[in-house]
């Protein structure tokens, strides 16, 4: 069997001039939450694919994934083109490990921190039943730079109605001022307390489980300040407090 199956785009849905959410029916295997597809087009005869993360849950379809058009690069500006109807090719398998299963039961604190595109994963995750039933408290952190990148509100929004006492989403946006959103990045935030009192939890390794998703400097940084805290990476022959992936 191919590793590739031919999808059909439902719907392009372009939140910003660069951000867009591709919605596509394609017959894949089954995956877990938090893990990431590839999407691929056949570019001057040579198919050209990149990862991205499944936004959708398991079970949900269409399959949805969250991108930015990257000025000049070989896919995302001709993905970020296609209409309903077009074709386009998706792996048949998930991968990758940023899933609750790699997760220690023990923590009752779970903090989800992203950038960017790097939401999708942790939407995926908050659909299924599986962190609402393991987690005392889940913070859902997204940092941005415009207010106009604040995307999956209304998403967002049912999370919180359906459990008012367990959610907290705390938007960062870091070029523009607003009366709602924490201004600059999160490790910042993290060192000089306003995330800790913006969620109302304490962020302690002993109580939280803090994964990570997003650009390479957040994820770095954010790990450094974290360690000076205690935490640890988390490994599966070493469980630990941080739970990584990069987005590039």
């Amino acid at each position: 069997m191919s590793r590739w199956t031919e999808g059909t785009v439902v719907e392009n849905h372009h939140w910003t001039d660069r951000l867009y959410s591709l919605r596509v029916e394609a017959d894949i295997e089954g995956f877990t939450a938090g893990q990431f597809g590839r999407l691929a087009l056949d570019i001057d005869g040579e198919r050209v694919a990149r990862p991205y993360s499944f936004v959708n849950a398991p079970d949900e379809r269409p399959l949805e994934f969250y991108s930015i058009v990257v000025p000049g690069g070989a896919l995302s500006p001709r993905l970020a083109s296609l209409g309903p109807g077009d074709k386009l090719w998706v792996a048949r398998k998930g991968a990758g490990f940023f899933t609750l299963s790699e997760v220690p039961d023990d923590p009752p604190h779970m903090w989800m921190l992203s950038t960017g595109t790097a939401l999708g994963p942790f939407l995926s995750i908050l659909k299924t039943p599986d962190p609402w039933g393991r987690f005392e408290t889940i913070v859902l952190v997204h940092a941005v730079r415009t207010v106009a990148e604040l995307t999956y509100r209304e998403t967002i929004e049912r999370f919180a109605a359906r459990h008012p006492d367990q959610f907290v989403y705390i938007p960062f946006v870091s070029r523009e001022d607003t009366d709602f959103a924490i201004k600059g990045r999160i490790p910042a935030a993290i060192e000089d307390g306003r995330l800790e009192e913006r969620a109302g939890t304490p962020l302690s390794s002993t109580a939280s489980h803090v994964m990570l998703c997003g650009n390479p400097g957040m994820v770095k940084d954010t790990t450094a300040v974290l360690e000076q805290r205690g935490f640890k990476r988390n490994k599966r022959k070493e469980p630990g407090q941080i739970t990584t992936e990069q987005y590039w």
